[in-house]
């Protein structure tokens, strides 16, 4: 392998993109994977959310390869998914989907899957599966309608946005936070780190921007 491989991040999320900018790295490619997120019958929201991951990071290096810049590349893919037990619960599209997952989510605990999966320029594959636990607080309802009005839940596993408005609701939070935003940022680095990345590359001139 010569040189170091350009690195694809399989999504068109600003929140994924921000994220591995704030650890320094900056993809050389933005390959949105569109993939169907319509769980299996029987499956398992931790199953689901490693499979769409796996399913994304496939369908941007065929993408990728089409267009001509899948050589000597890494593809990067994450997918979150919001479950209470065993319930997944659907990526908001309309108000009577967010308001129901509220509903479903307030004063009580639920967990957050993120799978992420790295291709390597061999064609090899790697993921990490991180579980984060979190507790809303009991929602009244006036916030469920204030919340609602913001349209913030559109599309957001859940109907909430944790980086945003939503982030008031938040009692309790065991696991990674920027793995419910969407992308868990220790897992990835070390993903990264792990096949020869060089994840740190980029860190003295981050220092020096910052006047460190």
């Amino acid at each position: 392998m010569a040189g170091r491989p350009d690195l694809i991040l399989a999504s068109a999320s600003p929140r994924r993109l921000a994220l591995l900018n704030q650890i320094g790295i900056e993809p050389e490619h933005l390959v949105p994977a569109h993939v169907d997120e319509t769980p299996e019958k029987g499956e398992l929201p931790r199953k689901l959310a490693q499979r769409l991951a796996d399913l994304k990071a496939l369908t941007a290096q065929h993408k990728a390869s089409v267009a001509g810049f899948g050589g000597n590349t890494m593809v990067l893919a994450a997918d979150t998914v919001v479950a209470v037990g065993r319930r997944i619960l659907p990526k908001a599209e309309t108000m009577e989907e967010a308001a129901d997952c509220l509903r479903l989510l307030s004063g009580r605990a639920h967990r957050v899957y993120t799978g992420v999966t790295l291709i390597t320029p061999s064609g090899a594959r790697r993921h990490r599966l991180v579980e984060t636990r979190i507790r809303f607080k009991r929602l009244s309802g006036k916030e469920m309608e204030a919340y609602l009005a913001s349209a913030e839940w559109r599309d957001k596993a859940g109907g909430y946005a944790i980086q945003g408005i939503a982030g008031a609701f938040v009692v309790k939070l065991v696991g990674s936070y920027s793995a419910v935003v969407g992308l868990p940022l220790h897992e990835t680095a070390q993903l990264l780190a792990g096949e020869g990345y060089p994840v740190h590359f980029n860190w003295l001139n981050q220092s020096s921007l910052s006047g460190v």
